[in-house]
């Protein structure tokens, strides 16, 4: 392999990681890179990218749908009232990652969202967006894990009370959501 798009069985070129599953080639073809914008998408990115931390994102992927579920499909005025009987119904439910850090950053990431006075999430998460773009990669191995952005980005969300949201986290939504564009230089998406 030299770490080039990989050709799939419908003929287009694809990152290597879009063919692994059917799962993963929607999710590569259709929402992987491209913008993403208003409060409650970007909340729900945030917090699947945080829940995602240590775990495979198809994992995540698979139980997108409940987590919409168990979140009241992430409503940050829902989940910021979101008091211990809740965090427990959210622990026992099978359908999500029962982690309780990430539970209860979830919730604390919804009143951060709502903490905003100055800004939106929209608008504060795509300030960090490169003024230009990066260079294609080539290849997996031309693609950072970290970035300046993504700590800078990293760096706010947790000075406004966003928990969870490390530099690579950080670079991980911005790749998500279109701030960069990390599909390879010769991938049908790109």
């Amino acid at each position: 392999m030299t770490g080039a798009a990989v050709l799939g069985p419908d003929g287009l070129l694809r990152c290597p990681w879009g063919l692994s599953t059917p799962d993963y080639v929607a999710y590569h073809d259709t929402e992987w890179g491209r913008p993403v914008h208003g409060d409650q998408a970007l909340y729900e990115r945030v917090c699947l990218e945080a829940f995602q931390s240590g775990l495979s994102w198809i994992t995540i992927l698979r139980r997108r749908e409940t987590f919409r579920e168990a979140f009241a499909h992430f409503d940050p005025v829902v989940v910021a009232a979101y008091q211990d009987p809740d965090v427990e119904r959210l622990l026992a439910d099978p359908g999500i990652i029962r982690n309780r850090a990430k539970v209860l950053a979830t919730i604390s990431n919804a009143r951060a969202l709502l903490a905003l006075e100055d800004t939106t999430l929209d608008a504060l998460v795509w300030s960090f967006a490169p003024e230009r773009p990066g260079k294609a990669p080539r290849g997996p191995a031309d693609v950072p894990a970290v970035t300046p952005e993504s700590a800078a980005l990293a760096k706010e969300l947790k000075r406004r009370g966003f928990r969870f949201v490390g530099p690579t986290t950080a670079y991980a939504l911005m790749q998500a959501c279109g701030l960069v564009n990390d599909h390879l230089v010769d991938c049908h998406a790109r």
